[in-house]
C-alpha cells in the first residue's frame, strides 16, 4: 500500500470515530421535560354541625286567668237617685253582680225606651257620652257599678218634630251583652229617629253619687 493510500485510510477512519462520538453523544443527552401547569386541589372541610341534643326547656309563664265579662244573666240592674239638670235629668243604671265570682264591665251600655219587656223600642236609642273615658271594671261578688242616663225633657222639642208620647220601660244591654234587661222608668219621649233624648256615660265603680 502507498503512503498516500495509507494516510487517505486513517483520516476516513478518524472521520468515522469522530461521527461515533458525536452519535453517542446525542444519544445520551435527554431534552428537559417540558413546563406543564400544575393543578392544586383544594378540599374544604365543612364543620360538623354543633346541634345539642338537649334543648332547654322555654320558661313557663304563670299568669292568673282574666276575669270573664259580666254576663248578663249574672246581673241585676236597678235606678238611683235621679239628678235635674239644664233640660234633662240625669239617673244612675246600677248593675249588682249576683253571682259568687268576680266579673267585668268595660264601655257603654246600650239603652233604649221600650213598650215593655220583649216590646218593641220607642225612638232612638241612647247616644254615648264620651265626658268620662271608658275603664275596666271588675266587680267582686253583691258589688255595684254604674253609669249615667241623661234624659231629656221630650217636651222641649217641637211637637212636630218630636211625636211625643209616653214610655214606661227601658230596655239595658250590659257591656259587650247581646240579653238585655229590663227596668220601669216613667218618662215622656220622642219617636222620631231624629231627635235623640237618651244619652249614657260609660261604666264607672260604685253605684254612683247620687244612688
Amino acid at each position: 500500500m502507498t503512503p498516500t493510500a495509507t494516510a487517505a485510510r486513517r483520516v476516513a477512519a478518524a472521520v468515522a470515530l469522530a461521527s461515533g462520538v458525536v452519535l453517542l453523544a446525542a444519544c445520551g443527552s435527554k431534552a428537559p421535560p417540558s413546563g406543564g401547569s400544575v393543578t392544586k386541589t383544594i378540599t374544604k372541610t365543612a364543620p360538623a354541625s354543633t346541634s345539642s341534643s338537649a334543648t332547654s326547656p322555654s320558661p313557663s309563664v304563670s299568669s292568673s286567668p282574666a276575669v270573664p265579662a259580666c254576663a248578663t244573666s249574672e246581673l241585676a240592674v236597678r235606678l238611683g237617685q235621679g239628678n235635674g239638670a239644664a233640660g234633662s235629668t240625669i239617673v244612675p243604671l246600677v248593675f249588682r253582680n249576683t253571682t259568687s265570682s268576680a266579673c267585668t264591665l268595660y264601655g257603654y251600655p246600650g239603652v233604649s225606651f221600650v213598650t215593655g219587656p220583649g216590646g218593641s223600642q220607642i225612638g232612638t236609642s241612647a247616644g254615648e257620652d264620651n265626658a268620662t273615658p271608658r275603664q275596666l271594671v271588675t266587680l267582686a261578688a253583691g258589688s255595684a257599678a254604674h253609669a249615667l242616663l241623661q234624659v231629656a225633657v221630650a217636651q222641649n222639642y217641637p211637637p212636630s218634630r218630636c211625636h211625643l208620647v209616653r214610655a214606661h220601660w227601658l230596655r239595658i244591654f250590659p257591656p259587650g251583652q247581646t240579653a238585655p234587661l229590663y227596668i220601669k222608668f216613667n218618662s215622656a219621649t220622642c219617636t222620631a229617629k231624629s231627635i235623640r233624648v237618651l244619652a249614657v256615660q260609660t261604666m264607672a265603680p260604685g253605684s254612683g253619687a247620687s244612688s
